[in-house]
């Protein structure tokens, strides 16, 4: 049971990240953002390294104590693109005005430094403008939470399983939602001038993660779970080698693009690597 509330514990913290991406888009400059390219770039790292070293072996390791080893390998290997056809699915029918995963254009954040009165907020001269940034933002909010429930099963069972591993991937997946508070916030703030309902909702955003979490346990543990709740090895086996195809995919589709576009000379590169070599010398060392 305690590792099922650390588990949770973790899954929650990542999910609250898209707050402080919310606080940061309200009470920073623009030009202050320079260390979310690194930041985002070293969760790639940690989480492509964590998902070919760690994740996915392991994902076979469970699979071979059921399957004879060369089953268990095309087992694995499929779950592994399964996972990735499966965030590619949502991310095709959750489409949104921008990438959710990036942060918004400079026009957006540069009106965060203007004065605002938020009686202004809902004018007729500027109604039109301020209910499509308001739709835009809610939407943004809404793609991000279906986005994250995948993103909480990730944290969570990967928390279940080993605490450290988990909270590696945690803090990992909490960096990743940073920029998803951002893009969230923004957008609200302009429309309403109310920095309270920005940061609300990108909050709720977040929460996503520890429901979707709890959800996808109750479920699994209905179906498969024993008398104490362990799941077979052939269970725990396919959603870890789905758990690193998704984090693959996230890794390559939202971390990098994000950070190479916000950052400067080789923030990116030097990000994932010491995303990679953290991992690597915290698993020798925790191993």
């Amino acid at each position: 049971m305690s590792n099922v509330v650390l588990a949770f514990g973790l899954t929650l913290f990542a999910g609250l990240a898209t707050g402080v991406g919310g606080l940061i888009s309200l009470f920073a400059n623009r030009s202050n953002f320079r260390f979310l390219s690194w930041g985002t770039g070293f969760s790639a790292g940690v989480m492509l390294y964590i998902s070919f070293m760690e994740i996915l072996p392991e994902g076979t390791e469970a699979l071979a104590e059921v399957y004879a080893p060369q089953t268990a390998n095309w087992v694995a290997v499929a779950a592994f693109f399964g996972g990735i056809a499966l965030i590619g699915l949502i991310d095709l029918l959750v489409p949104a005005g921008e990438n959710v995963h990036e942060f918004p254009s400079a026009e957006r954040v540069s009106a965060l430094q203007k004065p605002r009165n938020p009686k202004t907020a809902g004018s007729t001269t500027s109604s039109g403008q301020e209910t499509k940034l308001m739709r835009m933002g809610l939407f943004t909010a809404l793609a991000i939470a279906i986005h994250n429930f995948p993103e909480g099963l990730v944290t969570f069972l990967a928390a279940l399983h080993d605490p450290a591993l988990g909270l590696a991937i945690a803090v990992a997946i909490a960096l990743h939602n940073i920029p998803e508070g951002v893009s969230v916030a923004v957008p609200i703030f302009y429309a309403t001038g109310s920095r309270a309902k920005a940061l609300g909702y990108s909050i709720l955003s977040g929460l996503a993660e520890p429901v979707g979490a709890g959800i996808a346990y109750l479920g699994l543990r209905f179906a498969f779970g024993g008398q104490e709740g362990a799941f077979p090895p052939q269970v725990m086996g396919v959603l870890f080698a789905g758990v690193g195809g998704v984090m693959v995919y996230i890794s390559l589709d939202e971390l990098l693009p994000t950070s190479r576009a916000y950052g400067k000379g080789h923030d990116s590169i030097l990000g994932l690597i010491a995303g990679m070599a953290v991992m690597a010398l915290s698993l020798i060392l925790l191993g």
